[in-house]
Formats: C-alpha cells, sequence, structure tokens
C-alpha cells in the first residue's frame, strides 16, 4: 500500500469514528458512530429552533463492559452502557432548560428505540443562543463531515457481491446469502476489506464471519443484524468442520436515502 492509499485509509478509518455494540451480549453486532450519529441528528433536526454543531457516542465512564458471544470487529467497544455527547445552538424563544430536556430524550429514545444502542446518558453543550428562526448556515467543516465516506459512493454505484463475481467459493456464496436477507440494502466494504470475512480455525476446529453491510429504508438495523447472523450461521454450518460464530458490522442506514437530513459534525 503506498504512503497516499495509507493515509486515505486511516482519514477513512477516522471519519467511521467508534464502532459501537448493538443490543445486547449475544447481538454481535456494532455499527459505526458516523451511521449513528447521522441516524440521531435526522431525529434532533426536528426539534425546533435547535441546531446540533457536534455529536458523539462512547462508552459510558466506570459503567461496566460484557464479554461480546461473538469475536467483534477490530478496535470495536465491547456491550456495554453508552453516552452521548452533543453540542448544540438554540433560539431563545424557547426556555433553555426545556430545549435541552427535549433534545435529551429525543436522541435518547432515537438511539434506544431506532437503532438499539444501550445509550444511558446524554451530556448536553450549548454553544450559542440566536433570537428569531434557526439560521441556514453550514460551516466548510460541517460539510465536509457529513459527506459520504468513499467507500460509501463506490458501493452506492457497484452492483452487490456475489459468489458469480470477484469472489467465488464459499465467502461468494455466504455474501449472496447476507444480501439476500431483507432490510440489506447492500453489502459494504470498509478500509478496501471484503465485505464478507471468513477465518477458519483448527484448534479448535471452527469458522468466524464478519459481515459488513448498509441497512435499507423501512428497516430496523439490529433486526435486520439478527436476521443477517441467523442466515449467515446456517449457511455456513453445513460445510462447517466446527462451531461457526458471525458478526455483522453495520456501516450505514437507510437516514442517507433522502438526502435531506441536517449537518452536523460527525466523528473526526
Amino acid at each position: 500500500m503506498t504512503t497516499e492509499a495509507l493515509t486515505q485509509a486511516v482519514r477513512h478509518q477516522l471519519d467511521l469514528g467508534r464502532l459501537l455494540p448493538l443490543g445486547g451480549p449475544d447481538d454481535g453486532t456494532w455499527i459505526t458512530e458516523q451511521a449513528a450519529v447521522r441516524d440521531l441528528g435526522l431525529a434532533a433536526a426536528g426539534i425546533p429552533g435547535v441546531r446540533l454543531e457536534t455529536l458523539r457516542i462512547g462508552a459510558a465512564p466506570l459503567e461496566p463492559v460484557s464479554e461480546p458471544a461473538v469475536r467483534p470487529p477490530a478496535s470495536a467497544l465491547p456491550p456495554g452502557p453508552l453516552r452521548i455527547e452533543a453540542a448544540f445552538t438554540t433560539s431563545l424563544g424557547q426556555p433553555l432548560p426545556h430545549t435541552a430536556e427535549q433534545l435529551r430524550s429525543t436522541l435518547l429514545n432515537a438511539a434506544a428505540e431506532r437503532l438499539g444502542l444501550a445509550t444511558m446518558t446524554a451530556d448536553l453543550r450549548v454553544t450559542d443562543l440566536h433570537e428569531g428562526p434557526e439560521p441556514d448556515v453550514r460551516s466548510v467543516a460541517t460539510q465536509r463531515a457529513m459527506r459520504p465516506p468513499p467507500e460509501v459512493a463506490t458501493t452506492r454505484t457497484s452492483p452487490p457481491t456475489t459468489g458469480t463475481g470477484p469472489k467465488p467459493g464459499s465467502t461468494g456464496e455466504l455474501a449472496d446469502v447476507a444480501a439476500a436477507v431483507p432490510g440489506v440494502a447492500r453489502l459494504t466494504t470498509v478500509l478496501g476489506s471484503r465485505p464478507v470475512k471468513v477465518e477458519h480455525h483448527d484448534d479448535p476446529p471452527g469458522r468466524h464471519i464478519e459481515v459488513h453491510l448498509a441497512v435499507a429504508p423501512g428497516h430496523h438495523p439490529l433486526e435486520v443484524a439478527r436476521a443477517v447472523r441467523a442466515a449467515v450461521a446456517d449457511a455456513a454450518t453445513t460445510d462447517a468442520p466446527g462451531p461457526v460464530t458471525v458478526a455483522v458490522l453495520i456501516t450505514e442506514t437507510a437516514v442517507l436515502a433522502d438526502g435531506r437530513q441536517r449537518q452536523i459534525d460527525a466523528p473526526a
């Protein structure tokens, strides 16, 4: 890999942010912080006079975590409580405590109900107060942060990976199985890796599979991931010499579909 390619890969990884656990220890599913931030940003956009400036999601400090039932993606956070941190501006037309509580409730509910994140707190910081309607001003940094990364742009214009394409054999067949699950918009790649990675183990015999995907509109990410894990595990078990484990990483949700989402600063 050239220096330029490596630099682009590192920047892409930073754009994705943390890999956040979805559901509980037995769900074997993670979502990129970038995808989660975009979804929560859409939910917060419905609050009059509120403009999110930054939004981060990470592990809640000093809270216990659990050992996941399957091996997580590299650098993924272990299952456990999460904390939302947001900075925002708001209008003087509403009492600040009321607005802050409305935003906190919206973010926590969206994280739990729309995604399946185990968020327990939302720490908010007001950066500015303005009169009248919210100004429609978007900084260069904000626009760059919310622009779809190269991986997403590529997968949008490319056909899904199948067993008849450049990835023959069991990996390609498992990609077909995953892509056919209702709610899967497409399989995706992260840092140029394959959308379905299969690792074989000899001692003890077994197989671990990791699937990267985007969720289609109208489907709950955690439910889709559970269905993918079940379908892929079932397909892989037919010729596996030992136990099969499956992990899913969601890199994009349906909130990007309409192109009207509010611009906020994603992970940097």
